[in-house]
């Protein structure tokens, strides 16, 4: 079964490394990757535009950065909450931050479009308890 990641962090060096650990643990994976929230906000609102397109990604699991500039985390969440796209409806995201403010994950938990919070680094076994928890509900 290939899974479709989002990953969207301006860390470039995160980015990479969490590409590398997703590959490695799922195997059947296409990954698209943003270093700006609104840009993929961006890509998310066009998909209803352009049903037909040759190139159709939609993501499963969304992985998102908190402290970004320009569109942070949770603004991302708010702005993702209002899109009327339903064939996002079984798109997960987490919050994947080295936030150490419990707050942000109190936030996040809370957020109705965010599935949790993850701590930095990505791991191998974070990804596959990621996949554990949600492949029922991929289904």
């Amino acid at each position: 079964m290939g899974l479709n990641f989002m990953l969207i962090d301006d860390n470039e060096i995160d980015l990479f490394v969490n590409r590398k650990f997703i590959e490695r643990t799922v195997g059947d994976v296409e990954i698209l990757t943003f270093i700006r929230a609104k840009k993929a906000l961006d890509f998310l609102s066009s998909l209803s535009i352009h049903t037909s397109s040759d190139y159709h990604f939609l993501p499963d699991i969304i992985l998102l950065d908190l402290n970004m500039p320009e569109m942070g985390g949770f603004e991302f969440l708010d702005a993702y909450s209002r899109l009327q796209n339903k064939s996002l409806t079984k798109t997960k995201i987490f919050m994947l931050s080295s936030s150490t403010n419990v707050k942000d994950r109190v936030d996040a938990d809370r957020h109705i479009a965010c599935q949790g919070f993850l701590s930095k680094p990505l791991s191998c076994e974070i990804v596959q308890k990621i996949l554990e928890n949600l492949i029922p509900a991929l289904n």
